[in-house]
């Protein structure tokens, strides 16, 4: 396609289209028309300069027109309450649903490489040397240590809202370094059962392991899991910049992008709920199996939300992402 003709043929349409767009609360039933029929053809210029002859200076000015244009024709979008509903019922379930054959795996074996390092670090008394001096340990081991005082320290609603501030930092860090193939994850993964490991070793070579599964279990349950879909969701963005699939990289990371951003939101919830446990039912009177019941029954409803919920709107076609009607308009690639 001859470029300098293709300009000089349609710029009277394209100017004409942005002048109507300057003047557009004024504009009667026929310009309107106008405007919408010069909407279309321009979107239809702009698809044929991108696929045959792409110009980064003329692409960009049509995009912006079309921007513009297709916004006067649409109107502006409000969110509403209903856009809430929806993503809480259907957006964000169907996400984290979609996302199951990568954070279910990462659960699995992170929950394996933090038992598997309580296990040597329980069973292994230069290992624990290593990790402190033996008064140090046993000031976090001993009754009313350190690991007790720890969920009791701080005013429940301060302490609620700190975890679920560092929580929610640490799982919108795993959805967003996913993007540099994963390898941040799986750091900040590694991290995060080093440290739930040395929990489990310390507290179990005091035999205590009781007492620290009372402590861990009731929050850690749900904030775990949320970790875990965090981590394998931001492990399924970094695969995706090496297998798009039949997607081209750019629309594949756009889409897989968007649904994570939106799992950051949902997550940040859950975490909320987590925060809440650890805030107010972790450093409780209750009675331990009334504490880790709280936690089961908070890890069974989000798990029930995910499988039931999130597997009905994901089998209806939800992805997470945003509607059709509300993405930027893309040009077809060949396969």
């Amino acid at each position: 396609m001859d470029l300098d003709v293709f300009v000089s043929t349609h710029r009277a349409e394209w100017d004409r289209l942005d002048t109507l767009l300057r003047r557009r609360r004024r504009l009667n039933g026929a310009e309107a028309d106008e405007l919408v029929v010069l909407y279309q053809r321009t979107a239809t210029h702009l698809s044929v300069i991108q696929s045959s002859a792409p110009d980064p200076q003329l692409t960009g000015r049509l995009s912006q027109l079309v921007a513009r244009a297709r916004s006067a024709v649409t109107g502006t979008r409000r969110a509403s309450w209903r856009d809430v509903t929806r993503f809480l019922a259907h957006g964000f379930p169907a996400a984290v649903y979609r996302s199951r054959h990568w954070w279910v795996p990462t659960a699995l074996i992170s929950t394996a490489v933090a038992a598997l390092l309580g296990w040597w670090i329980g069973t292994h008394p230069e290992v624990q040397a290593a990790i402190g001096a033996p008064a140090n340990l046993r000031t976090l081991t001993r009754p009313g240590g350190e690991y007790e005082t720890y969920y009791s320290s701080h005013p429940a609603a301060s302490f609620a809202a700190q975890v679920w501030t560092n929580n929610a930092q640490a799982t919108a860090l795993c959805l967003v370094l996913g993007i540099f193939l994963g390898l941040p994850v799986l750091y900040i993964l590694l991290e995060n059962m080093l440290n739930l490991g040395v929990g489990i070793g310390l507290m179990s070579s005091a035999g205590r392991l009781d007492t620290f599964l009372g402590l861990v279990l009731p929050h850690g349950l749900l904030e775990l899991t949320a970790v875990f879909v965090a981590a394998g969701t931001g492990l399924r963005l970094g695969w995706t910049l090496i297998d798009p699939g039949p997607r081209s990289r750019r629309t594949a990371l756009a889409e897989e992008g968007r649904a994570a951003l939106g799992m950051a939101i949902g997550l940040a919830l859950v975490l909320f709920v987590s925060g809440a446990i650890e805030g107010f039912v972790t450093p409780s009177g209750l009675p331990t199996w009334a504490r880790i019941g709280i936690g089961v029954v908070a890890e069974l409803a989000f798990l029930t939300y995910v499988f039931v919920l999130g597997g009905r709107a994901a089998r209806a076609g939800d992805t997470g992402d945003l509607a059709a009607a509300e993405r930027s308009a893309t040009v077809p690639t060949a396969a």
